[in-house]
């Protein structure tokens, strides 16, 4: 088998104004970045059209570090459905450049279902990151500038929310002492987050428009003032700069895939640390001209697709009409206890007990409605026998089932998947949404029913610091807004190495940040962090250029 670089070097690409043209946009509005990349500016949004298009969910289980190709599986099924005739556009987030050279490598999918031109989607694209870095660092240094100007006077400010962020794994960055020596500013400790963790981030993938991006800016809590007032973006007075510097990433990022089939990345919220979805924006523009859009939301169902439910869709009004929810024989056998170094290896026994965390993804999305598939995302080492355990599994379920072979085969390997997928939603979409808690649920409420709900607490703890921040916001309008839980991807619960199905556990919150401009609360659980660190051996040792190429990013 070649290569990922290997196969997206042999692909002809189209040039994307024509990928862009046999959607039926207007080419002169194509917003060029080189021959292969774009801009589409959001004013092509048509709203008349996103209602008619059919949007599919991709999910899957719980995360392991055998990987399940949750995006190889998207943009897969993205071209089995233009095999069968049918009109799709997948639609996913962009790279951080953070583990594409830290532990994840490239994010552009693999094999013969890739989002091209890969180097340079896993590496600078269009620049959004960057813009995202350089606006919420410029807040950084006006607020900086603001508690030196004013120090010691009652406008003075008393604690400071806001961090800086940087697109780097640099565990030393986490909590740091700015200000030091004369004149240099007020002393302080501070830190950085990771750039897709920032709340411009998540407002970038959340707003509607410019005048929405403005507003959710100027809304963004610094801090406390010493009267305990509240210090927005709105009151420093810089709204209209970072929303000047974010402007053109407000716009969605045309591609294509391995087999010419447009492809919108856009935005890059992790989901273990913010709500994991691609931008509002940029789905909508895929419903616009396509009859089938397939997005991803990160990790685990109970990461990324509990906080596309309730976050997205019930902020943006969009409602999936499928879930498909992908897994692997090596994933399901190390959920059933298979030690990793022997997950290639038989182990029937393994892989049966494993089915319990697909299970519990199952019963997880039938409460929020959803009309499902499982996508048994195939290897060249899984046997008959093992798919067959699977596939009896889903049917005793009542789930469709199908195998995807597109890593292989491109779009011909996700046939069955897609005519699947199209044979669900003609015969049985999914019924209305249902959120797993209402708006008017206080906060505390919120993190209760997600935890108990959807990951199988017994019980949630609120820390000192937790409780002390959910104060400031009961009785607030900030009481109205989505809970974000911020975990680990690799169990349902906060511990990481526990596997399978966590039960009865006690869930603790050991902080809450108020993201008020992108309108949700993060509840941190565990030890999360949201500054990640390193590996003992970075995928960067990995990364060079050879005779001109870049290597290594696959």
């Amino acid at each position: 088998m070649k290569s990922d670089i290997q196969i997206a070097r042999e692909t002809p690409l189209k040039p994307i104004t024509e990928v862009a043209g046999s959607i039926g946009m207007d080419r002169e509005e194509v917003i060029s970045y080189g021959k292969h990349m774009a801009k589409i500016p959001i004013s092509l949004i048509k709203e008349d059209q996103v209602s008619k298009s059919n949007l599919i969910l991709v999910t899957a289980i719980t995360a392991t570090k055998a990987g399940i190709g949750k995006t190889t599986v998207s943009i897969g099924l993205s071209q089995g459905l233009n095999k069968i005739g049918k009109k799709a556009i997948v639609v996913l987030r962009e790279p951080s450049l953070g583990p594409v050279f830290g532990m994840k490598g490239g994010a552009a999918g693999g094999g013969y279902a890739q989002v091209l031109p890969m180097e340079n989607i896993n590496l600078h694209f269009t620049g959004d990151f960057h813009a995202v870095t350089t606006a919420h660092n410029t807040i950084s240094a006006m607020l900086d500038n603001y508690i030196f100007r004013v120090r010691g006077t009652g406008d003075a400010i008393k604690e400071v929310l806001w961090k800086r962020v940087l697109d780097v794994n640099d565990r030393s960055l986490r909590y740091i002492v700015t200000g030091l020596g004369p004149g240099n500013g007020v002393p302080q400790e501070a830190g950085f987050d990771i750039t897709a963790a920032s709340e411009l981030m998540a407002i970038l993938c959340l707003a509607t428009d410019l005048e929405d991006l403005r507003r959710r800016i100027d809304n963004i809590l610094l801090g406390y003032r010493v009267n305990g007032e509240p210090f927005t973006v709105k009151d420093l007075g810089v709204g209209g700069a970072i929303t000047v510097l974010m402007k053109d990433a407000l716009n969605p990022n045309l591609v294509q895939t391995t087999e010419n089939t447009p492809a919108f990345v856009h935005g890059g919220p992790f989901a273990n640390i913010a709500h994991g979805c691609n931008s509002v924006l940029a789905t909508k523009m895929a419903m616009s001209y396509s009859d089938y859009v397939i997005t991803e939301a990160g990790f685990g169902a109970d990461l990324g697709a509990e906080k596309f439910f309730n976050i997205k869709c019930r902020k943006s009004g969009l409602r999936p009409k499928l879930t498909v929810i992908v897994a692997t024989v090596q994933g399901l056998k190390m959920h059933g206890g298979t030690p990793e170094k022997e997950i290639k290896a038989p182990d029937m026994e393994g892989l049966k007990k494993g089915l319990e965390n697909l299970g519990k993804h199952l019963d997880n999305l039938a409460g929020f409605g959803q009309t499902v598939v499982v996508a048994f995302n195939k290897y060249a080492f899984d046997t008959p026998s093992e798919i067959e355990v699977v596939r009896q599994f889903c049917e005793q379920r009542g789930v469709s089932f199908a195998v995807n072979e597109a890593f292989a085969k491109g779009g011909e390997g996700a046939v069955e998947l897609a005519q699947a997928v199209v044979d669900a939603i003609e015969n049985r979409p999914s019924p209305d949404l249902q959120f797993t808690y209402d708006d008017e649920d206080d906060i505390e409420t919120k993190i209760n029913k997600v935890a108990t709900g959807i990951y199988g607490a017994k019980e949630v703890v609120l820390s000192s610091q937790a409780l002390r921040k959910l104060k400031r916001i009961e009785g607030t309008p900030l009481a109205k807004l989505p809970v974000c839980i911020a975990k680990t991807q690799f169990s349902f619960s906060a511990d990481p190495t526990w596997y399978g199905v966590a039960k009865d556990f006690q869930f603790v919150i050991n902080d809450l940040v108020i993201n008020q401009g992108s309108e949700f609360i993060v509840a941190i659980a565990g030890q999360m962090m949201r500054m990640p660190g390193l590996p003992a051996d970075p995928q960067a040792k990995r990364i060079d250029i050879v005779n001109g190429e870049v290597e290594g990013l696959s």
